[in-house]
């Protein structure tokens, strides 16, 4: 009798030993899906500590934290959807979903990477040790719950980047514009929705089978939302550049001039969503788009040259 893809997987990891369970692991935790928690690094560049070498290290340690904490909670979230992943035609390949590691060594290195990071983050500081483990706690309850809520699954998911830039802030000890937290809010919300949208049209009639919170949307209401965050994002970037507060604090109202970087890489983004039917992985999209990579290589440069060109 021939022996199913996923048992056969499963033996060949099983011969393999420990090496296999290991590699497995760290391909559960998803490395090529770090580049989200660059968000850590807004509190260094716009606290102006990009000259400190000691914050420096700090938002390094900090980054690599969350790079673990998110990988913890993608293992905990590939357990629970083990079963509707492989249905999927990409997620299928997961590790847990494919049988190459078992649910139960998934569910242990969860556990002993959560407290490795929890220490680790606390080893920095109680302040950043407290909101790394509400970052831990608030996407258990996304994996657990929250995902299965509509519209509160979007926002918690926005919620998980704010909770990123609050840890970069507070473990190099800035303060921090809270028109900055209004737009990575806004800006986590429009890769949010346009992730849904993409899994949404790629699984069509499958949608509901992989996951049930898809049911509850539409191309067309999450269009409606994603119009909405778009004019709020561009919005709230171009006021917080003019605000009297960030002029004062940069002594500088140049960065105005990055606006064109942000309108530009949303409306490309909206482009490869609408049209090339792509968004449904963000950091794949911020790594393999050249047009993309290269507006935030070129913001980011702007930025700094604007923040800190004219500084002694």
């Amino acid at each position: 009798m021939a022996r199913s893809p996923v048992t056969s997987t499963s033996s060949a990891a099983e011969r393999l030993g420990g090496r296999a369970v290991i590699l497995q692991v760290v391909h559960s935790l998803r490395p090529s899906q770090w580049t989200k928690n660059v968000f850590v690094f807004a509190g260094l560049i716009f606290g102006l500590q990009l000259g400190n070498p000691m914050a420096v290290w700090r938002a390094c340690a900090a980054f690599g934290v969350f790079c673990l904490l998110s990988g913890v909670v993608y293992l905990v979230n590939d357990i629970g959807d083990r079963e509707v992943d492989r249905l999927h035609p990409v997620k299928m390949r997961r590790p847990i979903a494919s049988g190459a590691l078992s649910p139960t060594h998934g569910a242990v290195a969860a556990a002993i990477l959560s407290i490795v990071a929890v220490s680790a983050a606390f080893a920095l500081g109680s302040p950043f040790g407290m909101v790394a483990t509400a970052y831990l706690l608030l996407l258990g309850l996304y994996s657990a719950w929250l995902k299965h809520v509509v519209i509160v699954d979007v926002l918690t998911i926005a919620a998980g980047f704010v909770l990123r830039a609050i840890g970069g802030v507070v473990v190099v000890g800035v303060e921090f514009s809270h028109w900055l937290l209004l737009l990575m809010l806004l800006g986590a919300l429009f890769l949010a929705l346009s992730k849904r949208r993409a899994e949404l049209v790629t699984l069509m009639d499958d949608a509901r089978g992989h996951r049930r919170i898809l049911a509850e949307y539409s191309p067309y209401l999450l269009d409606q939302m994603i119009s909405v965050v778009t004019a709020s994002t561009l919005l709230a970037y171009a006021f917080y550049t003019i605000d009297p507060g960030t002029v004062e604090k940069f002594g500088t109202d140049r960065l105005l001039w990055t606006v064109p970087f942000a309108l530009y890489g949303i409306f490309r983004y909206l482009y490869l969503v609408h049209q090339r039917e792509g968004g449904g992985n963000p950091s794949e999209v911020l790594l393999t788009d050249r047009p993309i990579l290269a507006c935030v290589a070129l913001w980011g440069a702007a930025v700094i040259l604007i923040l800190y060109g004219h500084r002694p």
